[in-house]
């Protein structure tokens, strides 16, 4: 059982719990085993230049070189680790508050590290048995100042820009204060866009929204793309590994709407493929691929799995539910700034306003809640009403993937506990908004029923 490592990383409150000195001794821990060059970067919460000056330190006295590429989306620094380094640290507590940070490791291909090495880590830091380099031996330092500029660059190679920029489309972006500040104006910009831009300032304290790309935290975006006639609204976490779409009507466009419309768009460019999502991601991917000659694998939710099966199978495109969406030909983890400029490229090549296009697609309604449970009782809770259900004499399908999956023929609700945080998700989707609604009270009552 894991002490420190949740879904993807260790995520803490700054400076109370994630202290330099507990930074500096986690990364010595992972440089111990890494034993080689290894980038750091991070997104500009107020604390990252404390906790990566730690991390740092941590490498350094373990005997790695260290390479910092300074403040950046976390899907750059994975590109890096992927084409020149043999892993890598990023500073970040994604969509979080601001009080929080947070330190994912990542493997010498920018994938979330293993299980295996995690617990590694942890024997290693609750032993106290680091490597310390001799005085000889300590690792070197060095920065890489125009990394951000190839990880863009290397972006715009990857879509149609002379279709963009005939569409000439007028685009309001929200950088949400966080990592996209670096690298989408300036992508969007370079793609001959009107550019209009909201909270497009790197600030560690969130002035303008909190961090997370949800629809109430959006609302000046859709007012600013309806009073602008923008043809599009962007927005980012805090670490720009989401994107979240108002379409031009200044309606909020769920994240596996647009998923499905990337997959859609790469089948047909690819002529198939393998897809790879989370069993907490909607029916329409099913359809899609079955549409399109695809294939759909799922993997329990979190986006470091979705990455691994997909560089498994070799797979052409991946992703969740919640805007982040993976292009394992150029990255293996979630990537903001390719996943909206794919956007922008369909827009332009069907000529269509993206309300359209997410109009023809397979139409499933969907309610997230979440109800709050100790840790210490997830997996209790979690047994108890699996075990519920197996016994239930109606015709349900039960999927443990990960938590609880029920498949009615109403639809599902997938129960599962939060990997940063003390509470149960509960997912449902059905053919009408209020069957939607009814099953995820459902699963709400069941886990308050065995919390009791």
């Amino acid at each position: 059982m894991k002490r420190l490592f949740g879904t993807f990383g260790v995520r803490r409150i700054a400076n109370h719990e994630l202290t330099p000195e507990f930074a500096s001794k986690l990364s010595s821990a992972y440089g111990t085993l890494i034993q080689g060059k290894i980038a750091v970067g991070g997104d500009p919460r107020t604390s990252t230049p404390l906790i990566k000056m730690s991390v740092m330190a941590g490498l350094l006295s373990s005997g790695c070189d260290v390479i910092d590429l300074g403040l950046l989306p976390t899907p750059a620094v994975q590109y890096a680790v992927r084409n020149y380094y043999d892993g890598g640290v990023i500073i970040t507590a994604s969509h979080n508050p601001p009080e929080y940070n947070g330190i994912k490791f990542v493997d010498e291909d920018g994938i979330g590290i293993s299980d295996e090495m995690e617990e590694k880590i942890e024997d290693i830091f609750f032993n106290e048995n680091p490597k310390r380099a001799s005085w000889k031996n300590l690792g070197e330092f060095s920065t890489r100042p125009g990394l951000v500029k190839e990880y863009q660059d290397q972006v715009l190679q990857r879509v149609n820009q002379e279709a963009i920029k005939d569409a000439n489309l007028k685009v309001v972006v929200d950088c949400g204060s966080g990592a996209a500040c670096f690298t989408a104006p300036y992508i969007l910009r370079e793609l001959g866009c009107e550019v209009l831009t909201l909270n497009c300032q790197p600030d560690g304290f969130f002035p303008g929204r909190d961090p997370e790309p949800v629809e109430n935290n959006l609302k000046e975006l859709i007012e600013v793309v309806k009073s602008t006639g923008a043809d599009l609204g962007l927005a980012h976490d805090g670490d720009a590994d989401r994107t979240i779409c108002i379409d031009e009507k200044g309606n909020f466009v769920l994240g596996d709407k647009t998923f499905a419309l990337v997959e859609k768009q790469l089948l047909k460019e690819n002529n198939g493929g393998i897809i790879v999502t989370t069993v907490a991601t909607s029916s329409a991917i099913y359809d899609i691929a079955q549409q399109n000659k695809g294939e759909v694998i799922t993997t329990a939710v979190g986006d470091l799995l979705v990455a691994r099966k997909l560089k498994e199978k070799e797979g052409l495109f991946g992703g969740e539910e919640n805007g982040g969406l993976i292009f394992p030909d150029f990255v293996y983890g979630r990537d903001a700034a390719l996943s909206a400029a794919k956007i922008i490229e369909i827009i332009s090549l069907e000529k269509k306003p993206l309300s359209e296009l997410v109009a023809e697609l397979p139409v499933y309604y969907s309610e997230k809640m979440k109800i709050k449970c100790p840790d210490d009782l997830k997996n209790k809770v979690m047994q108890l009403i699996a075990d519920e259900i197996s016994q239930d004499n109606r015709k349900f399908e039960l999927d443990t993937t990960d938590g609880v999956k029920i498949i009615t023929p109403e639809g599902w609700v997938i129960i599962r506990p939060s990997g940063t945080e003390p509470i149960f998700r509960c997912f449902s989707e059905s053919d009408s908004p209020q069957n939607a609604e009814e099953m995820a009270n459902w699963g709400i009552s069941l886990v308050e029923k065995y919390l009791k």
